[in-house]
Formats: structure tokens, C-alpha cells, sequence
């Protein structure tokens, strides 16, 4: 029997969030969609979705608040947040209060639709067997892998699916080179030449958490031309 996945989309666009919908319920999706950011936080506090689609710009408060709100309140739901926006710190200050990815507009159908199953094929990627203790150790951090949670300079921190998927990569192999094809293609299931700078986003991200200065990274390292390289003792 096919595993129905509960979507909550909030966009207050009629044009686009009809287009949404439909393509959403014809891939076999269970749809709910709201218009204000407050609908969107008073939805989620009644009913567990396996993803939400979040529009930045909304009447009343707006995206960034939704997000801020959630992460907050310890609400791990993988956000996949769509901008009409298209500088770089509107895509940064998204995915830094917590969304896991985000679309410009206009996006194509079926680019959000790749992203969509893409997200939530990841969904219960944690129930998977690994090899990695449950706690993980390095540089003062203290990664609680299976509860997606951690120890820092900065106190304690819940983190999303995504980062916390990215860093068992990075904990895995400890010391190789990651290229940005593997990151996208085995984090975000896009293809390896997508040009995008949400994995670039994600880096400063796990710096910002985990580095004693983020702007001279000793455990995160960007090897030039290459890709990323994680050292667990510098």
C-alpha cells in the first residue's frame, strides 16, 4: 500500500497555489493549503505533516517568522520554502532560521515536484541502520545523531533532518574530499550539476554551530575547486 504523505502548503497566491495543489494531489499527495503564516502555525500545532511548503511572503507575519517560530518550538517538519526573491541573503537568512531548502520564483512544475519527492523520500531516512554511534564527538560539539540535537559553544541546539543528514556524510568519511555532486546528489537527491548555493548556505550553517570562529573553519574546510572536507581532530 502506497504511504500517502501529508503536505501543508502555505501560499497566499490563489493562481499559484491552485497550479500547486493540483499537481501536488495528482502525484498522490494528501494536501492542506492556508494563506497567512498564523493559519500555518495554528495548523501544525494540531497535526503532524510530513512536509510543509512555505511561501516567504504572506500577509501577517510572514515565512521567516513561520520558521523561526517552529525551529523554536522544536518542530523538525522538513520547510521547503519558495522566494520571489532572488538575492543571495534572502536565500541565507531562509535556510538560517531553519528551512531545509528553498525555490525562486518562477520555478518549473516539475523542478518543485522533484524537490517535493526529494524531501520527503529523506523523510524517514533516520530509522535507517548506520554505523555511526548515536553520539558523536568532536572540537567541544557533542551530535546527538539520533535525536537530531546537540551540545555547543552555543548551548543546545535542535537540528533539522538535513543537517543533521549532511553531517553523518561528513562524520562517515572523516578526512576525504566531498565533492559538491556527492553533497547535492546524496543530502538533497539533485542531480550533481544542479547550480545552486543551498549547499554553500548549509556549510556556513554547520560553521556557525559547530566552528569556534566560523570565518577560520578548522573542522568544515573548503578544499578550492574541489568540494568540502570535514577533520575531526585539526
Amino acid at each position: 500500500m502506497k504511504l500517502v504523505y501529508p503536505v501543508l502548503l502555505v501560499e497566499d497566491e490563489p493562481h499559484i497555489a491552485e497550479g500547486l495543489i493540483y499537481n501536488l494531489q495528482a502525484e498522490g499527495y494528501q494536501v492542506t493549503h492556508v494563506e497567512s503564516g498564523e493559519a500555518a502555525l495554528n495548523h501544525l500545532e494540531f497535526h503532524n505533516c510530513a512536509l510543509v511548503v512555505l511561501d516567504l511572503m504572506l500577509p501577517g507575519i510572514d515565512g521567516l517568522e513561520v520558521c523561526r517560530q517552529l525551529r523554536q518550538q522544536n518542530n523538525m517538519v522538513p520547510i521547503l520554502m519558495l522566494t520571489a526573491r532572488g538575492e543571495e541573503e534572502d536565500r541565507i537568512a531562509g535556510l538560517s532560521e531553519g528551512a531545509d531548502d528553498y525555490l525562486t520564483k518562477p520555478f518549473s512544475l516539475r523542478e518543485f515536484l522533484l524537490r517535493v519527492s526529494a524531501m520527503l523520500r529523506r523523510s524517514n531516512w533516520s530509522q535507517q541502520s548506520s554505523e555511526l554511534p548515536s553520539t558523536y564527538i568532536f572540537g567541544g560539539n557533542q551530535i546527538d545523531l539520533e535525536n537530531c540535537s546537540a551540545l555547543t559553544s552555543l548551548g543546545h541546539l535542535e537540528l533539522t533532518e538535513l543537517e543533521v543528514r549532511m553531517l553523518q556524510i561528513f562524520f562517515r568519511k572523516e578526512a576525504q574530499v566531498l565533492t559538491r555532486g556527492e553533497l547535492l546528489q546524496s543530502v538533497w537527491g539533485m542531480a550533481p550539476d544542479t547550480e545552486t548555493r543551498t549547499l554553500d548556505n548549509f556549510i556556513v550553517r554547520l560553521r556557525k554551530y559547530f566552528e569556534e570562529d566560523p570565518s577560520r573553519p578548522k573542522h568544515f574546510l573548503t578544499i578550492r575547486g574541489r568540494g568540502y572536507k570535514f577533520i575531526r581532530k585539526p
